[in-house]
């Protein structure tokens, strides 16, 4: 009886800290888990008690790259509890908040976290040592999402600015010009960075479970729309009904809870992924002859193709960025103000829904009569994904072993899968 077993302590080269534990026993896989080590944040329940004007500020605390999308996902939860209504040019000031983080992580993840893995190196130095010029490139690239939070939130990360029904502070016409012109001299780095991850070679696998992204008709929606697709079953529901769709559930060798859908059972991805898959045709048109020119089209179910999918958006954020800030400019490029609109404290509650750029964020809050969180919860990304990325984990293995490959082959592509899902483990815990 020949049986191996692979452990992978401490991930290298993702946010957060987890294992892998892997038996194979005479060309079987006998286990396959993803253990999550991080201990409970316990976040939710930080904000019980607390008035709603600072939960914000203390979700945000959960990511430091995703900051942005955690305060817009609050605010969008405070503001279904409390019947308010944001105009459309807040609307497109919180677009270009949680683009900055797509720009920050995108950036980060692709060029420190993943290239490494097909360039053959085991960290991101001999990388910049090797080709500066892409190092360079991709550093300024995530300068520029700094830039763009720092801009529109206040800070790079944790943002000050957006607060309920509106913002604060506002840029000058020539300030978001000038940030425009910055996003186009950033485009054709993006473009070359699609060519770049086209050229790597990766196993063929198709994902085991299904994909959740928000969708809204004709568009690529990130903070503006109530509506989650389950894109392989092929069915819709209102984000207020997160919790009766989608089932969490613990597992004794995690720290994590894991997720599925309720209807179906099936475990599921929420990643840029599975963004591409549901919303490909509204992908600006440069972005979209660049992911056609890959051969990235829906139905694309390989996870490893969340590293282009990636790549792809940061072409379509740049593209949407400058378009924003050129409205932005104008003195009727958007209708209404953005200063924050009048309401009244009620008793309510409320979800909000935004595609963080590891997924679909989900935050549900009640607020009593006096103003106070009664009850809180948060559903991440990564705690979504992990079920999935297991099941995944598991596919590809059994394809590797298979393949008669070595222990150290199997290793690194279950390693550089984990990386493709752009996990934060430390997000994945309650």
């Amino acid at each position: 009886m020949a049986v191996t077993a692979i452990s992978i302590d401490h991930i290298a080269r993702i946010e957060g800290h987890g294992n892998v534990r892997l038996v194979i026993e005479d060309g079987q896989v006998l286990t396959c888990q993803m253990e999550v080590v991080e201990p409970a944040r316990l976040f939710e329940s930080m904000v019980v008690g607390r008035p709603f004007e600072e939960v914000p500020y203390v979700a945000s605390r959960i990511c430091g790259i995703c900051s942005s999308s955690h305060v817009v996902t609050d605010l969008r939860a405070i503001e279904a509890a409390l019947g308010v209504s944001v105009t459309d040019r807040t609307a497109a000031l919180r677009e270009l908040l949680v683009y900055g983080s797509f720009l920050q992580n995108h950036a980060t993840h692709l060029f420190v976290f993943s290239a490494p893995d097909f360039l053959g190196h085991r960290s991101v130095f001999p990388l910049a040592d090797e080709n500066p010029a892409l190092f360079d490139r991709a550093l300024a690239l995530k300068a520029l999402g700094n830039e763009l939070c720092t801009a529109v939130g206040g800070r790079s990360v944790h943002p000050i600015t957006a607060v309920t029904g509106g913002f604060t502070h506002e840029l000058t016409a020539a300030e978001y010009r000038s940030l425009a012109d910055k996003m186009d001299a950033m485009a054709d780095f993006a473009v070359e960075a699609v060519d770049l991850f086209d050229g790597f070679e990766v196993p063929a696998i198709e994902t085991a479970g299904d994909m959740l992204a928000m969708v809204a008709p004709g568009r690529y929606p990130v903070c503006d729309s109530d509506t989650a697709r389950f894109v392989r079953a092929g069915y819709d529901f209102d984000c207020s009904q997160v919790e009766a769709e989608v089932e969490e559930y613990p597992v004794g060798r995690s720290a994590a809870f894991l997720a599925r859908a309720r209807r179906t059972g099936s475990p599921y991805l929420t990643a840029a992924l599975a963004r591409v898959n549901a919303s490909w045709g509204a992908l600006s048109q440069r972005a979209r002859y660049a992911a056609a020119k890959a051969g990235l089209r829906p139905p694309e179910l390989n996870p490893f193709m969340n590293n282009l999918a990636q790549a792809v958006e940061l072409v379509d954020v740049l593209d949407r960025c400058a378009g924003l800030c050129r409205r932005l400019a104008e003195p009727d490029g958007f209708e209404g103000s953005s200063e924050p609109v009048a309401f009244e404290v009620r008793a309510g509650e409320g979800v909000g829904f935004t595609e963080a750029p590891r997924g679909a964020l989900f935050h549900r809050l009640a607020i009593d009569a006096d103003g106070r969180v009664a009850r809180a919860n948060i559903l991440t990304p990564t705690a979504q994904n992990v079920a999935n990325l297991e099941a995944d984990m598991r596919l590809l293995a059994e394809k590797l072993v298979g393949e008669g490959r070595s222990e150290a082959a199997i290793r690194l592509e279950v390693e550089k899968l984990v990386r493709a899902y752009d996990p934060c483990l430390s997000c994945s815990v309650h």
